[in-house]
């Protein structure tokens, strides 16, 4: 069996790596962008760097627009607006509760030319909404109530729903609102200078500046580092405890298969071909050659019957399913168990002595086949 939770932890621990290279990538990026002062001063720039494609800059400023869009509820004035509309109604279920749940009904988004005024030039910024770092502000949250309708409510109500009313909320980007561009600075036809998503660089508009920006990559960089270094070391630890204990499984069988094997050549009287035969055969030659003894008594021949494949087997039990008390119990009753069917044990604590000591395959030999006399 696999050690599912030790390679699940690594592949977590690959992927955390990844996003914190990822992270410290765009960090270098925006460290490497040039930064624009004044805006005045960005067509000059542009002009000089025309060579450059593309040419990524960091420029701020103030958000304006000619023609604004005046919010329907709020009354703010903005660039972006976001409405969106959801209905909140109690839901009959199963049990025979009334259970609250929402459906969106509406979602819509409007946008209009703006830029970025820092009172010394202008820039337009395109293609903002796809930006990283958007953040729009909620201008407002109104719940409308359904109407009181006497047949709408009995065919609701018929169909298992109590309609509660229209939550409509506006987001929107008002204007004068600070921002951070980060993105490919380009000049159209009629010289306008434009802020766009470049082919390949960072595309940033956010209300924090460049610095801060850089620092938040920079600690989430870190974090995923640590993180995926935590990760490495807990599934390196599950899978080495899994293989350590296959190895100790493995030679509790071998150390177990050689003690049946001497106490069979003990009893033929044949030691020294059973020491021939031990020295160059591998696992499936030794299993084949086991003599047929109780791993008990280690005497007389063994009795196994087969049981169905959905049965527990004594060592699922004992691991996972049982306390350390009941398990006390359980071993204690199979010892018991086998010391009346076997008569070739002088004790009890013989028979727990020799318990510990078998692998799993064997105790599921010893449980379902100690019923039947050595």
């Amino acid at each position: 069996m696999l050690p599912w939770g030790g390679i699940s932890c690594c592949l977590s621990a690959a992927a955390l790596y990844l996003l914190g290279r990822s992270s410290g990538r765009d960090a270098d990026s925006l460290k490497s962008v040039g930064r624009v002062n004044q805006l005045k001063d960005l067509a000059l720039l542009l002009d000089a760097a025309s060579k450059v494609i593309p040419f990524v800059v960091c420029v701020s400023g103030r958000v304006g627009s000619e023609t604004p869009i005046k919010c329907e509820y709020s009354g703010l004035r903005g660039v972006m607006v976001e409405e969106t509309a959801e209905q909140h109604f109690l839901k009959h279920n199963d049990a025979g509760s009334w259970v609250q749940d929402s459906a969106l009904m509406l979602c819509m988004s409007k946008e209009v030319p703006w830029y970025l005024d820092d009172g010394t030039g202008r820039v337009f910024v395109l293609g903002a909404r796809g930006a990283t770092g958007l953040e729009l502000t909620v201008g407002s949250e109104i719940f409308e109530e359904s109407g009181r309708s006497l047949v709408r409510g009995t065919l609701d109500y018929l169909q298992g729903l109590k309609m509660l009313g229209v939550k409509r909320t506006e987001r929107v980007l008002p204007t004068g609102t600070p921002l951070t561009v980060v993105g490919e600075a380009i000049k159209d036809d009629v010289g306008t200078v434009r802020i766009q998503r470049p082919h390949k660089g960072p595309f940033y508009v956010s209300p924090k500046t460049i610095d801060q920006l850089i620092a938040n990559l920079g600690k989430w960089a870190r974090w995923y580092k640590f993180a995926s270094l935590g990760f490495t070391a807990f599934g390196v630890y599950l899978i080495a405890k899994h293989a350590l204990g296959l190895i100790l499984e493995r030679r509790r069988r071998w150390e177990m298969h050689k003690r049946v094997r001497d106490a069979a050549a003990k009893r033929s009287g044949r030691d020294g071909d059973a020491n021939g035969k031990d020295g160059g055969s591998d696992s499936a030659k030794r299993d084949c050659l086991m003599p047929d003894l109780c791993v008990i008594c280690l005497e007389q021949e063994y009795n196994a019957v087969f049981v169905p494949y959905a049965s527990i087997p004594f060592f699922l039990v004992s691991q996972y399913f049982l306390e350390p008390v009941y398990l006390g119990v359980v071993i204690c009753a199979v010892a018991q168990l086998v010391h009346r069917n076997c008569q070739h044990v002088h004790s009890v604590d013989d028979v727990l002595s020799r318990l510990f000591e078998l692998s799993a395959t064997e105790a599921w030999v010893l449980l379902f086949g100690a019923s039947d006399r050595c």
